[in-house]
Parts: structure tokens; C-alpha cells; sequence
């Protein structure tokens, strides 16, 4: 189909993809939760770009480049780690009620979700280990085969992440009427992105 070996497994591990723990799926809960409809939808554009631009870069040749020059990887996991360790910290350490030290706007969830995606060691070993798999080198047509996979990483990817979005926010006025339990849940988020951050270094 349109190139792609096996279109209904390519979909099903992506979808499986998204529902693996991870910095993008606590991204979205702690963006929607914070920013509201406005904050959590910022996050879902930041998250579907950073796929995007994973998987384009896969098509013009990433792979490749990564596979010549490992260290290159390296250097990014460790970029990676580092980067989510410094948001898990600064949440942990947070003080109850009190807001968080960068502005709050939807511009900032966007560009926060986009760098977690990106440099995002799950997402970046399925567009250039994984997603290849599933091209035929055969059949493949192209620029419309990486379309249509484009778009159904796309497609699944908002419907997944809008209903993360949309079931944070209603969850969320029922957690700022207990402050001191959106404190801990608070904490508690920061230590799972640390967690992932030394997750990251140790996989290497």
C-alpha cells in the first residue's frame, strides 16, 4: 500500500508508540494542566512538528549520518538527558503555589514539547531504526510513500494527543482545589522527567 510494507503494523506500532511512558506524554499532562486548552494544545503542535521534523530528516538521509558518526547520537542522549533532568529539577524543587520561574505562555509549551520531541531518545530510534522497516524497497513511490506515512503519524499522533489534552484539563480544576496535592503530583512529574534524563544516559 502506496509503498508501505505493512501499513496496518506501521499504524499499530505507532499508536503503541504513543501510549509507551514517556517525556512527551508528561509534557502534554503538565502543559494542559498548567496552560489550559491553550497551554496543552500549544504542547500537541510542539510534539506533532518534532515528529515531523524526525521523520523528514530520516528521509533525507539522518540515518545515515548517524549510523557513520555514533558519536554524534551520543552527544545528543547526553544533551537529551541533561535537558530533561534541568525541568525535573526545577519542578521538584518548586514551592507549593508557587508559579513557574519561565512565563507561562502557549508559545513556551510549544517550544518546550518541540525540544523534548526532538531530542527525545524513543522518538528518535523509531524514525531512524524503526519507521525504515516498514518501507518497501521494492514498491516504495517516493515522496508519496513518506507522505502517507507523514500524515498517518500526524493523524494519530493529534487524535492521541488531543485526548490527553482534553482529559488533563478537565482533571485539572478538581486538582488546584487541592493545592497541596497538585504540589506533590507536581513533584512527583518532576522526578519522573529526571528519572527519564538518567534513563537516557544509562541506555547508552
Amino acid at each position: 500500500m502506496f509503498g508501505i510494507s505493512d501499513y496496518g503494523a506501521f499504524a499499530a506500532a505507532f499508536v503503541l508508540l504513543l501510549f509507551l511512558p514517556g517525556p512527551g506524554n508528561l509534557a502534554l499532562i503538565s502543559s494542559a494542566s498548567k496552560g489550559g486548552l491553550s497551554g496543552g494544545l500549544a504542547s500537541v503542535l510542539g510534539l506533532l512538528l518534532g515528529d515531523q521534523i524526525l521523520l523528514w530528516l530520516t528521509v533525507a538521509g539522518v540515518a545515515a549520518l548517524l549510523k557513520t558518526y555514533p558519536n554524534f547520537f551520543t552527544a545528543l542522549q547526553w544533551l537529551g538527558a541533561a535537558y530533561l533532568a534541568w525541568l525535573g529539577g526545577k519542578m521538584v524543587m518548586s514551592k507549593p503555589g508557587e508559579g513557574p520561574s519561565l512565563q507561562i505562555t502557549p508559545g513556551h509549551y510549544f517550544r518546550e514539547t518541540l525540544l523534548i520531541t526532538l531530542l527525545n531518545p524513543k522518538a528518535i530510534m523509531f524514525y531512524l531504526a524503526f519507521f525504515p522497516q516498514f518501507i518497501d524497497p521494492v514498491h516504495q513511490q517516493g515522496w508519496v510513500t513518506f507522505g502517507v506515512m507523514a500524515a498517518t503519524i500526524a493523524v494519530l499522533g493529534f487524535a492521541y494527543c488531543f485526548g490527553v489534552v482534553w482529559v488533563t484539563h478537565h482533571m485539572a480544576a478538581r486538582l488546584r482545589a487541592h493545592p497541596t496535592l497538585s504540589s506533590w503530583l507536581q513533584k512527583l512529574a518532576g522526578l519522573c522527567l529526571v528519572g527519564f534524563g538518567l534513563r537516557m544516559v544509562l541506555a547508552k
